[in-house]
């Protein structure tokens, strides 16, 4: 009998990785269509997808997750057969071993087959956080995809391509006192306006006039991974901290070695002041500035390169002061119950200088 769990073994050393290695060749007894899908912190993110199948663990190696609507198709890497056992495993796979990262179960349930081929397979998932009919189809080796065949729930909207930001109205003065209350204050920053794209553990940097920018900034890139498998869109700055005017020297990289050198010498930050688009749904016109600020703090967007700093509501004098104190232009003053307006100058937000 062929031991279907023999590339399995020779791939990991019972002594060295917490997985679960079982001794005998013979597959487990089925007990029905289960699944798991995986978080894997390895050398680069992805999600393991593992199908119960005759005794073993059918797995996929996913890039980008499976996708979320049927506007795309997601790269599937057919990988080796897994032991029911991986069903309930997460860990730490030691750095050096096959596989080795953080590795974290994302979802599990039973899923439906409808069809199981060699070069193609359809499945209807049934989990706490995935569900619906997907067909995993080979295009060549072990190289598959995966694409989303029912329409997403009610209500959902793709991740948009692009969103303009919006732009605010220069102002030599603070909103009058007694409309102090109605506003939010932001510092102002300085730096590149840039809107990032978060899908499928990856970041998508498009500064204001749309360029593609994410190459430039190597030291932001890992925002993807941290925030997954979240999905959002986000507006705010490239800025270079404590001196602005540092930005400057941070312009488009020849290649992938001279960004990488750049970030070195003068590190950026991204610094995220708006939601734009989370988890299938727009945020621009359905919410006002205080509930997407609610709901952007909400996703604890602080690493070494990326923060959500902090905005005052009511607090116009407070905030020009502590622009001051940081040498800054001055402040972005938003009325709190304003919507987005995606490419559109707004007198509903003012650029206040110190």
């Amino acid at each position: 009998m062929t031991d279907r769990l023999a590339e399995y073994r020779r791939k990991r050393d019972a002594a060295r990785t917490p997985e679960p290695i079982p001794d005998s060749a013979e597959p487990a007894a089925a007990t029905e269509d289960r699944f798991v899908i995986q978080q894997h912190h390895a050398r680069s993110l992805h999600w393991d997808v593992r199908l119960e199948r005759s005794g073993v663990l059918v797995s996929f190696a996913v890039p980008r997750g499976l996708p979320r609507d049927q506007g795309r198709n997601n790269l599937a890497k057919h990988t080796e057969d897994h032991p029911l056992e991986y069903l309930d495993f997460s860990g730490e796979i030691p750095a050096g071993e096959y596989g080795g990262g953080r590795m974290t179960i994302f979802d599990r349930g039973t899923y439906e087959t409808g069809k199981w081929r060699d070069d193609e397979i359809g499945v209807t998932f049934h989990g706490d956080r995935t569900n619906g009919r997907y067909v995993f189809f080979q295009t060549g080796g072990n190289d598959w995809m995966v694409r989303r065949m029912d329409p997403p729930e009610p209500g959902w909207e793709s991740m948009p391509e692009t969103v303009a930001p919006m732009l605010p109205v220069a102002a030599r003065s603070l909103p009058a006192e007694h409309e102090d209350a109605e506003w939010g204050y932001e510092l102002a920053w300085g730096g590149r306006r840039v809107v990032a794209y978060v899908s499928g553990g990856r970041v998508r940097l498009l500064d204001a006039d749309g360029e593609d920018v994410t190459s430039w900034y190597p030291e932001v890139r890992p925002l993807g991974p941290a925030l997954a498998p979240t999905e959002a869109v986000l507006d705010g700055e490239i800025v270079t901290l404590p001196d602005p005017a540092q930005l400057e020297r941070r312009k488009a990289p020849k290649d992938a070695a001279a960004a990488k050198r750049a970030a070195e010498r003068t590190p950026v930050y991204y610094l995220a002041y708006d939601l734009l688009w989370l988890e299938g749904h727009s945020t621009v016109e359905a919410l006002r500035y205080a509930e997407r600020r609610e709901l952007l703090e909400g996703l604890s967007i602080n690493g070494d390169h990326w923060q959500t700093p902090p905005y005052f509501p009511g607090g116009s004098q407070f905030a020009l002061e502590a622009a001051t104190a940081q040498g800054l232009g001055g402040v972005v003053a938003k009325r709190l119950d304003s919507p987005y307006l995606p490419g559109r100058r707004s007198r509903l937000w003012l650029a206040v200088s110190s």
